[in-house]
């Protein structure tokens, strides 16, 4: 089972040899599925279909563990997947609370989620310590299914840690995964844009600290893996993003509050 420790909030990212030019950049090691929701698994759900959700499994292939992140559609297939693949699921790890990450009600349509991949396998659940009450009240999820975790934690999965980034902004405990040179940021950042700060617990200013500050030590050679399908790329490098994405164009914390503060 995948094993937290504690780490300063402030994350020094390790660069890697590895070229991730395929979903998997290290086939001996480091196993890494990115799977689009609606088309991968999940067939004929219009919900996953219209979403646009990305779930991923990541994993040490020596040791055969891996965790999926943000199961909410076709949690048995997730889990079928990785299995098929030789590989068993040790925890789940959630970039934060909203349905169509780990369950929960969206437009009056129930989505299975973390809650129901539990009934299929006794795994914790990883979140951020100040996103506890939102995944409670949103989901299926019981306390004791929860994992909490601080800013620069490290859960290992094997023998490979995985780097757990605290990024409010989209929500409270928005948390994004760093491991092996990828970064799986959930809404936190898409490959067009960031996610949205209307909703409740948003805030664009934590947001604009975490896009700039939080996120600012990803090497510029990761590879930035998102949370939706809003881009005819799955995948860019960071330093590619951080280029070309209007999120970044704002020079201060002004300038992007007048830009993406809603106000």
């Amino acid at each position: 089972m995948g094993q937290a420790t504690s780490a300063a909030a402030t994350i020094a990212f390790v660069t890697d040899s590895h070229n991730p030019d395929s979903q998997n950049p290290d086939p001996d090691r480091f196993y890494f599925r990115q799977l689009l929701a609606g088309r991968d698994f999940a067939l004929g759900n219009e919900l996953a279909v219209g979403m646009a959700n990305f779930a991923y499994l990541i994993g040490d292939r020596g040791t055969g563990e891996c965790m999926v992140i943000d199961p909410a559609f076709g949690v048995a297939e997730l889990n079928a997947v990785a299995q098929a693949d030789g590989m068993r699921l040790t925890g789940a790890l959630i970039t934060h609370y909203h349905a169509d990450h780990c369950g929960g009600e969206i437009m009056g349509i129930h989505i299975e989620g973390a809650a129901k991949l539990l009934e299929l396998t006794q795994i914790p659940v990883h979140i951020q310590a100040t996103e506890r009450e939102w995944v409670l009240k949103a989901s299926d999820l019981s306390a004791e299914d929860l994992e909490l975790h601080q800013p620069g934690d490290t859960v290992m999965i094997g023998d490979l840690p995985v780097q757990l980034v605290h990024t409010p902004g989209h929500t409270p405990g928005s948390q994004c995964f760093y491991a092996n040179g990828c970064l799986i940021s959930g809404d936190t950042l898409f490959l067009d844009g960031c996610g949205r700060t209307d909703l409740p617990g948003g805030d664009a200013e934590e947001l604009y600290y975490s896009l700039t500050q939080r996120l600012s030590q990803v090497p510029a050679d990761a590879y930035l893996f998102p949370g939706h399908n809003y881009s005819n790329q799955p995948m860019e490098r960071m330093g590619d993003n951080r280029e070309r994405n209007v999120v970044f164009k704002p020079k201060s914390a002004e300038q992007w509050m007048m830009m993406f503060g809603g106000g």
